[in-house]
């Protein structure tokens, strides 16, 4: 796509319904870190047509990576986002994959120039600020559509389909369990960007919003009632074993921990596999020299016990849904990086979920049935179990053929889904039981 881009007649979801377009789909994007550069290659993977018209990212390294590869034209690199939303319109629709503080400015000034918005979760940092959000987009008469990314793996396509048809009878409780794995937690919540609530926000909504909205999803009710508990209990201080030193490579003790740094990255470097996804972010290159410079430099080299990070590591949340459905979830650092594990209790039966496969139990007929998904892992670097894919693909196919049916959520439903992350939040903070 040339710079004639920004001659073009750009659409909305809302202005061709049922109609394709007769060109491929423009897209912008805001933020080419992981996930907006994860994003951009599904989308441009697809069957759908896509050009990428567009990229901000401060970083010029990988804006131009990402640039060169996607065929962005000189005059639509920028090195500020502000300046893609203040120009002329580019695209059909922009993803937003900025740091979580950006989100509410970045949303409300794309929305203004008429784009139609992939949003990475979390919406905002604030109910008030997601509720802002929403008015916006609803305001400028563009669509919404937050990165639940998880509504859409095959896994859940088929768990949802189990609920509603009444396999398992009325559904009266939910045990669900999200385990963040132990050397995951410690890149991104310890040393990563996710680590302290002033630079970003709390550990429920970073990394559990997807967990309380799927919960949402499946149950099809809204919440009436919550509680939480929580807190940060081992990545402290007062919790450093004798010698540890304030950085994996000066750590008398770091061959016997299981956070260490070291291990971590040069395992993702030499071996790959899922963890090269977490190394490519700590390092600026996937080389023994930058690998080692930043682990003598950079944050992602420091002793999990001598960091800057204050968000809980273990927290356990009770939802009560209208008409009496309850629910037990729990996020815990402590753990292997496994898939999230889910049990739904039914009048007439139980289905036990790990992320691919589905055990549904009969009351009846005393009988197993097991479904096999197999979509894959459920981690980000893994795509969350097909999830990725399947939003990327129908948001793309959604805002190019015209159809709003194939997308899951609106600004409503993910404003209302993170109410709920809110009021758990302030639930564990205040010790009571938070109505809404």
């Amino acid at each position: 796509m040339t710079s004639s881009t920004t001659r073009t007649a750009f659409a909305n979801l809302r202005t061709h319904p049922g109609r394709p377009l007769d060109r491929p789909l423009a897209l912008a994007l805001a933020g080419a870190g992981a996930r907006g550069t994860g994003y951009a290659a599904l989308a441009a993977a697809g069957a759908t047509p896509v050009t990428l018209t567009a990229v901000a990212e401060p970083r010029l390294g990988r804006r131009d990576e990402l640039a060169d590869r996607h065929g962005v034209p000189e005059e639509h690199r920028h090195t500020d986002w502000r300046d893609l939303a203040a120009g002329p319109r580019v695209a059909d629709a922009v993803i937003i994959a900025l740091q979580d503080a950006e989100h509410l400015e970045a949303a409300e000034a794309f929305a203004a120039r008429g784009y139609d918005i992939l949003l990475e979760k979390p919406m905002a940092l604030t109910a008030e600020e997601c509720d802002r959000i929403a008015a916006a987009t609803e305001a400028a008469g563009v669509s919404l559509t937050v990165c639940h990314v998880m509504r859409y793996s095959p896994y859940t396509v088929r768990l949802k389909r189990l609920v509603d048809s009444g396999r398992i009878g009325n559904v009266v409780s939910v045990e669900h369990l999200e385990p963040i794995g132990y050397w995951h937690y410690a890149h991104s919540y310890v040393r990563g960007n996710w680590r302290r609530e002033d630079l970003s926000s709390f550990a429920l909504l970073t990394k559990s919003g997807h967990d309380i909205d799927w919960l949402g999803h499946v149950i099809g009710r809204p919440v009436t009632a919550v509680s939480s508990f929580g807190s940060l209990s081992h990545f402290r201080p007062d919790q450093a074993p004798e010698g540890a030193g304030e950085r994996c490579v000066s750590c008398a003790v770091e061959t016997h921990c299981p956070y260490s740094a070291r291990r971590l990255y040069q395992v993702g470097l030499r071996e790959g596999g899922v963890k090269r996804y977490f190394t490519r972010i700590a390092a600026d290159e996937l080389t023994e020299e930058s690998v080692e410079r930043a682990l003598a430099e950079g944050p992602y080299g420091r002793c999990v016990y001598r960091s800057d990070n204050d968000v809980v590591d273990h927290q356990v949340v009770n939802l009560q849904y209208e008409g009496g459905v309850t629910v037990a979830f729990t996020l815990t650092a402590f753990t292997p990086q496994e898939n999230r594990h889910t049990k739904i209790f039914g009048t007439r039966g139980q289905i036990t979920g790990d992320g691919r496969t589905l055990e549904i139990y009969d009351f009846v007929t005393d009988e197993r049935t097991v479904i096999d998904t197999d979509n894959g892992g459920a981690s980000a670097a893994e795509g969350h179990g097909g999830g990725d894919a399947a939003l990327v693909d129908a948001f793309v196919r959604a805002h190019h053929g015209g159809r709003p049916e194939l997308l899951l959520s609106g600004a409503r439903e993910s404003r209302d889904s993170h109410r709920v992350v809110f009021a758990a939040e302030r639930a564990r903070r205040t010790g009571q039981v938070v109505r809404l």
